[in-house]
């Protein structure tokens, strides 16, 4: 017969059960302590690892290849026309370095030089304008992003337009199309071909309407030199992009680039963003230009002085043989003729639109 425990019989027992236990004199038999256990803290920390950092971007020294890491001093650069003996890469050239390479030694005579740059918007966006004019003009040594200047090129004269890359990103302003402007009339007056080097990234924002109208200014003067006959060689740096491949850069009688150099309006980021499509590697760059019909020929650094040498004495009628100095230049032959039929052709009645005159 199994006699129940009773409610408190139970009581009893769980709570022998669950005080502690503690051994005897001996080490026998643990017996049931009611002892209250010591309280025992216990801290834990966590430490969480750092995010991993990405390695600082070390700035590259400017004689340094982008493309091989070859280094150069300044006079072996200058030396070799700023092109990387190792795997051709093309550095920058400053307006002023462009001119010692493509202009006979001592031929150079510049014009328009003391043109400055206002602020007529009083623009300031992280800073004044007037003190990125400053910082820009500092820097290069230069008034703006261009120098013009009457020179000759293999015996050739010539009137030579170069632009900096270093002022301000080489874009256009109103001085900038003041001088390319100037440049024009003195080629239409002497009867001499118009040589321009272009390295832009378009019209200068800070300038804002002002900087836009000079597209249509130096369009302008393009037309006066079609009118007068003069050939217009327009030879395109990287990079060529913007208002200034929109407007003179792209409109000569001959049109040649640098290789590698980008010509597009805007940059294949951009383009790829606005069209979401993917776009080829070699976008906008001078041999796709070139084989697109957009450009006549792509020379490298150290050929462009002959090949423009070549292209003048063409348009002068003269052989491929360069001039000796002070030897005269021959008179315009069939290729300059040719042009200067081409410009002043009539272009026929004006159009009416269906309508009457």
């Amino acid at each position: 017969m199994v006699v129940p425990r009773t409610d408190a019989a139970n009581d009893d027992q769980l709570e022998s059960l669950s005080a502690p236990l503690r051994y005897g004199a001996g080490g026998g038999t643990p017996v049931a302590s009611h002892e209250e256990p010591e309280n025992i803290q216990i801290e834990v920390e966590r430490e969480e690892a750092a995010p991993e950092q990405p390695p600082a971007r070390t700035k590259r020294h400017p004689n340094t290849c982008p493309e091989c890491k070859s280094h150069y001093r300044e006079d072996e650069l200058r030396a070799v026309l700023r092109v990387c003996t190792v795997c051709g890469h093309h550095f920058p050239v400053g307006a002023e370095e462009r001119v010692e390479q493509l202009a006979d030694p001592g031929s150079f005579r510049q014009f328009a030089d003391d043109l400055r740059s206002a602020d007529p918007l009083a623009f300031t966006d992280l800073r004044p304008y007037t003190e990125r004019l400053s910082e820009a003009e500092v820097a290069t040594g230069l008034g703006d992003a261009m120098i013009v200047g009457t020179a000759t090129i293999e015996g050739m004269p010539c009137v030579l337009c170069t632009m900096d890359f270093a002022f301000m990103g080489g874009s256009m302003g109103s001085v900038v199309g003041e001088m390319f402007a100037r440049a024009g009339d003195v080629a239409a007056e002497r009867g001499i071909p118009l040589v321009s080097v272009a390295a832009s990234g378009g019209a200068r924002m800070q300038e804002n309407i002002l900087a836009l109208m000079q597209m249509a200014k130096t369009v302008c003067a393009i037309d006066l030199l079609r009118e007068s006959g003069v050939p217009y060689i327009s030879v395109l740096a990287h990079p060529t992009t913007g208002g200034v491949i929109a407007s003179f850069a792209a409109l000569g009688d001959f049109v040649v680039a640098e290789p590698n150099a980008l010509i597009s309006f805007a940059g294949p980021r951009v383009v790829q963003e606005t069209t979401r499509e993917t776009l080829p590697p070699d976008f906008g760059r001078a041999e796709s230009s070139l084989e697109h019909g957009l450009i006549d020929a792509v020379h490298k650094r150290p050929d462009l002085k002959p090949a423009l040498g070549r292209i003048l004495r063409l348009c002068a009628g003269g052989s491929l043989v360069p001039i000796e100095p002070g030897e005269a230049a021959p008179p315009p032959g069939v290729v300059a003729r040719v042009l200067r039929f081409l410009r002043t052709r009539p272009h026929g009645d004006a159009h009416t639109n269906g309508g009457v005159a």
